[in-house]
């Protein structure tokens, strides 16, 4: 429908009901051009339960690594005002109580995760401590009489028991303006509590209080403004035996921060007490052990595609949200992009997949850069049967994936191992933690490198309480795996630590084997002093290993054949491409965004994103078809530091109206120079938003240039 109107207007059009929504098919949003594949809908099935699965184990994981954390602000408010409650009328009490008990949160740089902690934290105080949890942030804040307004509107959203107490102190807080005194009526009015009541409610919650506490979150401390807190810290301690506010700041700096915001005055009504939350380092180190690391999950990602994760982790956001995202955004691409991904899941339901593959997925099994190298290395006989009979094609496919799902496992408990073994050396060869560890064996041959080497060179001259304890946190990772695997490798790691266990009395040979030598050396003549040290030197260059070096040389040998054994890459792995993705740069270009790169390629070509073949030219070329902010930017880029605007006014009007083979200077009417003028002012003005070019006092009538050189 089109309208027309001589004035701005607002214009309603009902829907049409009698026309059916049209539903797109699941299977739509998996079918890719360039890949041809039947298995579209099973895919995005696979997709969306594959990822079902890690959303939740990465919620549990972050949940049980902010419980001790959760736990110990519950114990702080809890105990906050247990002395008010028990000593109320007490004066001194109530001058101590003057302090509004405030715990300072630091959470770290990482702000993106900062929401779900804050949502965490109140759905955990609501259930133990109180259920008045009000959160603000300084956004709505920017003066105290909304600070009370933010306050009291969330309160009133709050869940509490008495809904009678609760409609009528709303419709009196509605009456009044908000202020602390009105809270502290509205307060007494919610809590008051017979014995009855009191009684029944502590036999169902013995956590709930007769009367809690109002909880306060400043999820952004740093962001409120300085008098708006001075201000209500000072009404509020003037409240607090009416009205027990708690206070929590959350902290992404440094709590120094609150000494710099508040002054003694204002910062002495506070009993502050720092709470600090476990490193995102630390987050990351539990969700790659939990998700990536294990054989639970059959989705894996290559070393480059890691890598970008973590360098965007480590060096941009630090934020673990983010991190997630991009598993996600890897496991969509792997499944969208590789037709084989359908097997990507547990291994009786891709042995069960295998069944019903069609003669084209067969044929992109055989395409497989993995599998052709398998069947290269296999007799004549069965190449061609590889090739070319499909149900022996399918038992071969089934039983290589089996064999991938055992290589995994193996996987995982060595690399544990060989982690229990580097982690803990000097100048740490192979990295202190294991997701650099895995980077190297995804990447090669670990054993081939000049790192792997020195580290050997250093475990060979471990102590025998060292290598002992190692020993046995590989026995516990190794009885920590619920499927057993590597043999018998735990029993003769176990060997091992009861060879090391009898070598006490050995040890007590060699020291009077060194002493019986010390005794030799009490001669006091320097020619017979002279020869035994000759003698003692020359010993020790032939003398044998003693048992607990040769000992540990079997140790680390043993250890040696296990690296060599099971932490091949898994480049080597038939069928590996079913279940790892490795297109990295598809990452970055999602992830890892270049902002002038992009403005650069939609200005100076403009028919790339807008598909546009006509605006398609030549380079070095300006076409006067292009959008009036793509012909601006082309002429600039022509000028040097500064611009005169004049000049550029005249060269965009002598690109706009080529079209029109004339003159703009001189047979251009009148209005037409207007307009051609207005669409220039707006394409500057456009540029000098993107940070292109900015005002200059050097000259009235030019610019400066802000960027230099091409993308």
């Amino acid at each position: 429908m089109a309208t027309s109107s001589v004035s701005k207007g607002c214009f309603v059009f009902k829907p049409d009901f009698k026309k059916r929504k049209i539903s797109v098919p699941i299977e739509d949003y998996f079918n890719n051009e360039k890949v041809q594949s039947e298995d579209s809908k099973l895919r995005f099935e696979t997709y969306h339960l594959l990822w079902q699965r890690i959303k939740s184990e990465t919620e549990e994981l972050q949940k049980k690594l902010n419980e001790n954390l959760f736990d110990n602000l519950v114990d702080f408010l809890q105990k906050s005002h247990s002395e008010f409650q028990k000593n109320s009328r007490n004066w001194a009490c109530q001058l101590k109580l003057r302090e509004i008990p405030t715990a300072a949160l630091i959470l770290g740089v990482n702000v993106t995760d900062h929401d779900l902690i804050f949502r965490s934290l109140t759905e955990t105080l609501q259930n133990n401590v109180t259920p008045y949890v009000v959160s603000v942030q300084a956004k709505d804040c920017p003066d105290v009489k909304h600070f009370l307004q933010k306050l009291t509107s969330h309160l009133m959203d709050c869940c509490v028991e008495r809904k009678f107490n609760e409609e009528k102190s709303v419709k009196t807080l509605k009456r009044t303006n908000y202020s602390m005194d009105s809270l502290a009526s509205w307060y007494a009015t919610v809590t008051q509590v017979n014995e009855t009541e009191y009684s029944e409610r502590k036999r169902t919650s013995s956590s709930q209080w007769p009367a809690p506490p109002v909880v306060l979150i400043l999820s952004d401390m740093e962001s409120f403004s300085t008098k708006v807190l001075q201000d209500f810290i000072s009404i509020s301690s003037q409240h607090l035996h009416e009205f027990p506010l708690v206070l929590i700041f959350g902290i992404a700096t440094s709590p120094v921060i609150i000494h710099r915001l508040l002054p003694h005055a204002i910062s002495s009504l506070l009993y502050i007490e720092l709470f600090q939350s476990l490193s995102c380092k630390e987050h990351l180190t539990v969700i790659l052990d939990k998700v990536l690391l294990t054989a639970q999950f059959p989705f894996k990602i290559s070393k480059k595609a890691l890598q970008v994760l973590t360098n965007i982790f480590l060096y941009h956001d630090f934020s673990i949200q983010n991190f997630i995202k991009g598993l996600k955004l890897s496991l969509l691409e792997h499944l969208y992009s590789q037709p084989l991904s359908v097997l990507c899941c547990d291994l009786p339901e891709a042995k069960k997949r295998v069944h019903s593959l069609s003669v084209h997925q067969c044929e992109n099994i055989r395409r497989l850069p993995s599998f052709r190298r398998y069947v290269e290395k296999q007799p004549s006989e069965k190449q061609v049967a590889l090739l070319t009979n499909e149900t022996f094609l399918k038992k071969e496919t089934q039983s290589l994936l089996e064999d991938l799902h055992v290589y995994h496992i193996n996987y995982f408990l060595v690399l544990r191992c060989l982690h229990n073994f580097t982690s803990s050396l000097p100048k740490y060869p192979l990295g202190r933690q294991i997701r650099e560890l895995y980077c190297t064996c995804l990447e090669q041959k670990i054993w081939d490198s000049e790192e792997y080497a020195s580290a050997v060179q250093l475990l060979r001259m471990l102590a025998k309480d060292e290598l002992t304890n190692i020993l046995q946190k590989c026995i516990e990772v190794l009885n920590s795996s619920t499927e057993k695997q590597l043999g018998n490798t735990a029993q003769k790691i176990k060997d091992f630590l009861a060879q090391f266990q009898n070598l006490d009395a050995d040890s007590k040979e060699d020291e009077d084997a060194c002493g019986s030598e010390a005794k030799g050396l009490q001669k006091t003549d320097l020619y017979h002093l002279q020869k035994s040290l000759l003698e003692m030197k020359e010993s020790r260059r032939t003398k044998k290993q003693t048992k607990f070096e040769m000992l540990r040389e079997n140790v680390v040998n043993f250890m040696d054949s296990l690296v060599r054994d099971y932490l091949l890459p898994p480049e080597s792995q038939p069928l590996h491409e079913v279940v790892y993705f490795s297109a990295a740069h598809t990452l970055r270009e999602h992830l890892n965004a270049a902002p002038r790169i992009a403005l650069h390629t939609a200005l100076n070509n403009p028919g790339y994103y807008l598909k546009n073949e006509a605006l398609k030219s030549e380079e070095g070329c300006i076409p006067n078809t292009a959008p009036d902010i793509c012909i601006a930017y082309k002429l600039h880029l022509e000028c040097g530091r500064l611009i005169n605007l004049v000049d550029w006014s005249e060269a965009f009007a002598t690109v706009v109206t080529a079209a029109e083979k004339m003159d703009a200077s001189s047979t251009a009417s009148g209005e037409e120079s207007e307009i051609i003028h207005a669409r220039f002012i707006r394409a500057v003005s456009e540029l000098e938003l993107l940070g292109f070019i900015k005002p200059t006092k050097q000259k009235t009538d030019h610019v400066a240039r802000l960027t230099w050189g091409g993308c």
